[in-house]
């Protein structure tokens, strides 16, 4: 067998890590390499198509249409920062980018032909607004809820704990209300081929829909277990502060939020590297559990769209043969 091993619910599991990474987007899957980035796109019917598009709930039954482009990295240009934590921030910023320009590209291609696309203005501010919501939401309210117990509190221990668990709690409902959303289940079907693709690479099997419905839908490096990590390392990066005016703690939730990003990115490649170790496993066990609320089982259709992008990606460039210069700061997540 190669590097994969057995689930105990038999689904297999890459032991090795490669730097490639993806995305769900509509219909479809990015994923990105060293120098390459791609999307892959099961484009509609003609007769599939509304006023308003393709159904969410309803599966693509055209071509596959595949899009790749460069990818050069500012941590090339820049030595500091490829610096442990700032590697983090910068790769993070990079995949947003990448992330939103994918999105617009696959909900363009389930538009019909006289519809005008999504310009990129509108995905810009789109970045803008969700970035903005997700420190409100994740930051800012647990902060703002807790201190309005501050002086029952009476403890910076206390208030320590209670905004740490609000802002996790939050995080968590967030994402069982997500997995209730009809409307997502393709994505998250698409987020469980892509990392089946991604583990059957990292495995060196063949890459055909076959043998990559043979892995797990849960990966090491993926998204949802990085969020959860930013939660948890909230919770120690803002211990130290103690309890100073509410508009400094508001401010102080704001300005860390990069330091977090960047500690939490540095965390979870380290465990992508040596998810073999026993006591990594066990550490990283609460992400692969949350993993099951964002992933589905996909079919071997929406499978073959995963392999399509990463196809398009290793026909430019080979991610297993990429010297450690080009390796610093590269993909995130999976």
């Amino acid at each position: 067998m190669p590097a994969a091993e057995r689930l105990p619910d038999g689904a297999l599991i890459a032991q090795r890590d490669a730097p490639v990474g993806g995305q769900a987007v509509l219909e479809g899957v990015m994923m990105r390499g060293v120098s390459t980035w791609a999307v892959a796109v099961r484009k509609a019917l003609p007769e599939q198509l509304g006023e308003d598009g393709l159904n969410p709930e309803e599966a693509a039954l055209g071509e596959i249409e595949v899009q790749s482009f460069p990818l050069t990295s500012v941590m090339k240009k820049h030595r500091a920062l490829r610096w442990p934590i700032v590697r983090g921030v910068v790769a993070l910023g990079e995949s947003l980018v990448i992330g939103f320009k994918a999105l617009g590209i696959s909900a363009n291609a389930q538009l019909p032909e006289e519809e005008e696309p999504i310009s990129g203005g509108l995905w810009v501010g789109t970045v803008f607004v969700a970035i903005l919501l997700a420190v409100g939401l994740f930051f800012v309210v647990p902060v703002g809820l807790t201190s309005l117990i501050k002086d029952q509190l009476n403890s910076s221990l206390l208030f320590w704990l209670v905004e740490g668990v609000l802002r996790t709690g939050i995080f968590l409902g967030y994402i069982v209300l997500l997995s209730r959303l009809r409307d997502l289940r393709r994505v998250f079907e698409y987020h469980g081929a892509e990392h089946k693709t991604i583990s059957c690479y990292e495995a060196g099997l063949e890459l055909t829909p076959e043998n990559a419905q043979r892995f797990s839908r849960l990966h090491p490096r993926c998204g949802t277990s990085f969020l959860l990590i930013v939660m948890i390392v909230a919770i120690f990066v803002f211990a130290p502060i103690g309890l100073p005016a509410w508009y400094l703690l508001v401010a102080t939730r704001i300005i860390g939020v990069p330091l977090i990003a960047g500690i939490s990115f540095e965390i979870i490649k380290f465990a992508g590297r040596n998810r073999r170790k026993r006591w990594v496993r066990t550490v990283m066990w609460p992400g692969l559990q949350l993993q099951k609320l964002t992933t589905r089982e996909p079919d071997l259709a929406e499978l073959a769209v995963a392999i399509a992008a990463m196809n398009a990606v290793l026909a430019v460039e080979k991610p297993g043969e990429t010297d450690a210069e080009d390796l610093v700061g590269i993909e995130v997540v999976a």
